[in-house]
């Protein structure tokens, strides 16, 4: 009956810490939840209806650029830009597509040698790209985010 009895203080005294629960906390979830992933990266980048959803990332983000790109092309093609000096050269534009699909132009990046040769780019460049067909925001965790670009442009006129 000693042996029982010994035994049974002893399963006791280990099981204590069994039953003891860790309390957690919902700003330790967060944190952990916000340090597990990036914030840089999307996991479904912008498109337009003309990019099929099934495509996977980096190929729906070259569809994107790409329709984007043609857009520009066609619509600046329809002006007649007459310079005094060949231009060659990638201008920057830092685009951001907010979460509802609305696309804006943030700032436009060129040299002071473009700007002074064709002073109205910026407005070219913001007409051109004002009628773009609907675009489908970026999704971070199925959430749609507002997401910035820095999307290149080579302007080549001799």
């Amino acid at each position: 009956m000693k042996r029982v009895l010994v035994f049974l203080v002893f399963i006791n005294m280990m099981s204590c810490d069994y039953f003891n629960k860790k309390k957690v906390y919902s700003e330790d979830l967060l944190e952990e939840e916000l340090q597990s992933f990036s914030w840089n990266e999307v996991d479904e980048y912008p498109a337009f209806i003309s990019c099929d959803s099934t495509l996977e990332k980096e190929a729906k983000k070259q569809c994107f650029e790409h329709t984007l790109r043609d857009i520009l092309n066609t619509n600046l093609a329809q002006y007649h830009i007459v310079v005094t000096e060949a231009i060659n050269e990638t201008i920057n534009l830092k685009i951001t597509i907010d979460k509802e699909g609305q696309f804006s132009i943030n700032s436009i990046e060129s040299s002071a040698l473009t700007k002074q040769q064709i002073p109205q780019l910026d407005s070219l460049l913001r007409a051109s790209l004002d009628s773009l067909p609907k675009i489908f925001p970026a999704l971070k965790r199925s959430q749609q985010v507002t997401t910035q670009f820095s999307f290149p442009v080579v302007i080549k006129i001799e």
